[in-house]
């Protein structure tokens, strides 16, 4: 299993995982594609993807949570795998990584925010010693319904 930075020559493979993501699913309430232009920019800083014979299985990055100076050191996540990558334990290294390069970067804190039927993230979070601070009632608008939001975060 290997992990590593992300390369703007994964950005199709990426923009493929996403936009799946995007089309068929609540993981992310964006009902809008990603060019593979906007995946290069999207991960071209502080993102990891998991890789198995050249297929990039995964990708995970982190971005500030909110503007602002005071902020600087809390960040929220994005995880999302292909199809063909769960129960292979990449996702669960995938974060263990993303959890090392934001510390050593100087973050304090990491937000999840997980979909709250997507009971499935709320626990992968819970097993990396993520709690619930939060659910945020019907913020999330995607396939003609309103989806309430869990806000996970981890003390780095």
């Amino acid at each position: 299993m290997k992990i590593r930075p992300a390369a703007p020559a994964d950005a199709p493979q990426i923009a493929d995982i996403w936009n799946r993501a995007i089309r068929e699913t609540v993981i992310t309430f964006n009902p809008v594609e990603k060019t593979v232009a906007e995946v290069i920019d999207l991960t071209a800083k502080d993102c990891l993807v998991w890789v198995q014979d050249d297929q990039v299985l995964g990708f995970a990055r982190y971005f500030p949570f909110r503007g602002g100076q005071g902020y600087r050191f809390t960040v929220e996540h994005t995880i999302m795998l292909h199809a063909d990558g769960h129960g292979q334990g990449g996702g669960r290294a995938l974060m263990l990584a993303l959890l090392d390069h934001a510390k050593a970067a100087g973050k304090h804190s990491m937000f999840a925010g997980c979909s709250a039927e997507n009971t499935g993230a709320v626990q992968f979070h819970a097993r990396l010693g993520f709690e619930e601070v939060a659910t945020l009632p019907q913020v999330g608008f995607k396939f003609g319904r309103w989806f309430d939001l869990v806000l996970m975060q981890k003390l780095l």
